[in-house]
């Protein structure tokens, strides 16, 4: 059963988890790539080496995260709102932000200090050759100036990833946190 859980009134356009029924296996070589490129992307953006982080990325890349409401009773499920996003990023876009993160950015003046945790990894073939389904976890622990409270975020992420001259690049991703009030004092960092 395929659970469409959106806040909008047509439920047809986005669905929650794996679309695909195409599962890729669990320690399969597809898997285990992926994986890595996972793992490689998360201290990539850790390190903030951002010209690395953008060789993983598409130029056709869509990059959202869309806001997350409360919801009870009989629309509790549809409580991501997709009208309305945190960020709405493409590949020029990521370029520009990068470019200033390298550079001095005042809300990253000084940098923050970054720890990703990427689990629950599925992964699936899309309808695409070459194209695959991956979703997961990810919990991130950051650390501003010197406070001893770290700030920390965990969300869902959907991402298409596609193999290109042996490589995998991110072509889509929306990330969905699970706060509906963030926690975070920006998105100054990258989900």
């Amino acid at each position: 059963m395929v659970n469409y859980a959106t806040a909008a009134i047509d439920k047809t356009s986005v669905m929650r988890g794996l679309v695909s029924t195409k599962r890729v296996p669990l320690g399969s070589e597809v898997y285990n790539r992926l994986l890595e490129t996972l793992y490689d992307e998360a201290a990539a953006l850790d390190e903030r080496r951002f010209d690395d982080w953008v060789a993983y990325l598409e130029q056709d890349l869509i990059y959202t995260a869309p806001l997350r409401l409360t919801r009870n009773g009989p629309n509790k499920d549809r409580d991501v709102v997709r009208t309305m996003k945190h960020f709405d990023e493409n590949y020029g876009s990521i370029l520009m932000r990068t470019g200033r993160l390298a550079k001095s950015a005042w809300a990253e003046d000084p940098p923050s200090r970054t720890r990703r945790f990427v689990t629950n990894v599925r992964v699936a073939e899309s309808e695409t050759a070459g194209e695959y389904e991956v979703v997961s976890y990810l919990y991130v622990e950051r650390s501003r100036m010197d406070n001893p409270e770290n700030e920390t975020i965990s969300a869902e992420r959907r991402d298409v990833w596609r193999l290109v001259d042996g490589a995998y690049k991110l072509a889509r991703r929306e990330i969905i946190v699970d706060q509906s009030t963030l926690g975070m004092s920006n998105f100054a960092i990258f989900l």
